[in-house]
Formats: C-alpha cells, sequence, structure tokens
C-alpha cells in the first residue's frame, strides 16, 4: 500500500491515560496563561504549554510509547491547540489574503518552514522527526486536515530546489517559490482529508505532510473549554536528514 503520509493510532488505554493527565494539565495552563489567542480569539496556539518531562510524562503519567511505532526519544514541551467556535476570524494579524487562506485551504502548511525577513521568505528552519497529535477532549470540531501523499510531492520539489546547494546550507536557502508551486501541485492531484480523533487515539502524521485545520462548522459542538489537541514534533538534526530519511 503506498504511504499515504498519515496514521491513526489505537484507540488504547496508555494513550487515554496520558490524555487525561495532560488535559488536566492543559485546563490549567489555560486558567492562567496570559497568552493571546489569535484568530479573532478562536485559535490558541499553545507552544510549549504543558510541563511534561523530557521522556513525555505528565503528572506522574507515562508518555504511551508503548502504543506508538515511534521509539523513545527525549521531547520538548507540548504544543496545546486549542480551537474555539466561529474558527477562523479575521484578525490584524493577518493579511486579507492570508485570512482567506487560512479560511478556504485551512491554512495548509509544512511544518518545518518558517517566515524570515519583511519579506516573510520560507526556509527550513525546524526539522521536525515526526509530527504526532494526541486529542485531549471528546469532539469532531474543526480537525486536522490533510493531503494524502502530499509528502512526497513536496520532498521532491524541496529537494529539486536545494540540490545546487550544499546540504549544510540547506537551512539558509529560501524555498518560497518551490513550496509554493508544490502546495498547487498537492491542491490539484491530493485527496483532502478530515481526521477526527478521539481521547485515546493519536495521529501521526510523516513529517513533510501537508495539513491544516478545518474551520469550525454550523452545528459543530466542544467542550466549553473548545477543542483541544496536544502535539509533539521532535527536532532532527538536519535539513538533509528531514529531506532524505522515508
Amino acid at each position: 500500500m503506498v504511504n499515504p503520509g498519515w496514521q491513526r493510532i489505537g484507540p488504547h488505554p496508555a494513550i487515554a491515560a496520558w490524555a487525561e493527565a495532560a488535559r488536566t494539565a492543559a485546563l490549567d495552563h489555560l486558567a492562567t496563561t496570559d497568552e493571546a489567542w489569535r484568530c479573532g480569539g478562536t485559535w490558541f496556539v499553545g507552544v510549549d504549554a504543558l510541563p511534561n518531562e523530557p521522556d513525555g510524562s505528565l503528572a506522574g503519567t507515562p508518555f504511551p510509547w508503548e502504543a506508538l511505532p515511534l521509539a523513545p526519544e527525549p521531547l520538548h514541551r507540548v504544543q496545546l491547540s486549542v480551537i474555539r467556535p466561529g474558527y477562523p476570524q479575521s484578525s490584524a494579524e493577518e493579511t486579507p489574503a492570508a485570512f482567506a487562506y487560512r479560511r478556504d485551504r485551512d491554512a495548509a502548511h509544512l511544518d518545518g518552514l518558517l517566515p524570515i525577513g519583511l519579506q516573510k521568505r520560507r526556509m527550513v528552519k525546524e526539522p521536525h522527526a515526526w509530527i504526532l497529535g494526541l486529542p485531549l477532549n471528546e469532539t469532531g470540531a474543526s480537525p486536522l486536515t490533510v493531503w494524502e501523499g502530499s509528502h512526497e510531492i513536496l520532498r521532491a520539489a524541496l529537494l529539486k530546489a536545494l540540490e545546487p546547494h550544499p546540504p549544510a546550507a540547506w537551512g539558509k536557502v529560501d524555498i518560497t517559490e518551490p513550496y509554493q508551486r508544490a502546495r498547487r501541485q498537492v491542491f490539484a492531484s491530493c485527496r483532502r482529508i478530515e481526521l477526527p480523533v478521539r481521547p485515546g487515539e493519536a495521529t501521526l502524521l510523516h513529517r513533510l505532510t501537508l495539513h491544516g485545520v478545518a474551520p469550525w462548522q454550523p452545528g459543530d459542538h466542544a467542550p466549553a473549554e473548545g477543542r483541544m489537541i496536544a502535539y509533539l514534533r521532535p527536532q532532527l538534526s538536519s535539513v538533509a536528514a528531514w529531506l532524505t530519511r522515508p
């Protein structure tokens, strides 16, 4: 079977136990943080929000390595992504074009590319090994979206763009145009799917998979805190590994 670039895992009791501990920590964080919500108050980014240990454990609850097709490794602090009803709303932090892209294309993006400088040119600054999402509450609202098979289109396009440069310099090369062309190819040729999951399940993405967040739809429901997902993205040592590893 062709690798679609994503995998649903579980349900598994170890994932459910960790998600329960993470939800408690997430609610505590939301009640005390002064971090601003984005997109008109409908999206909490929550980078490094949860106080997990490097082994992933949280409040004494082990990270569910046993349930995952991943080798244990040191982890950064968990990102807490929270979506509220009405997502997305326009805001001063986004241009009208950026807001339209968020609304109409799920703000589809490739993790690891950062906007650099005043012109926000895209460069590979955070080459992640994998992307793992662990839902923390029961809701189907604003699910993660992915474009199946997009990782191979993006891999080929970025390798071609970076080939003229020495691998040690790949993280300093402007890849804005090749990335945007590849993204258009993905939209034209890859199937977009929504991936709602429940606590006790997890979603594992290939690091090069194009993904985003679906807008909140009329009739969507979630607990009072909104839709909460914990994300982990440990970094690789090089951009070359990011592009060439399976």
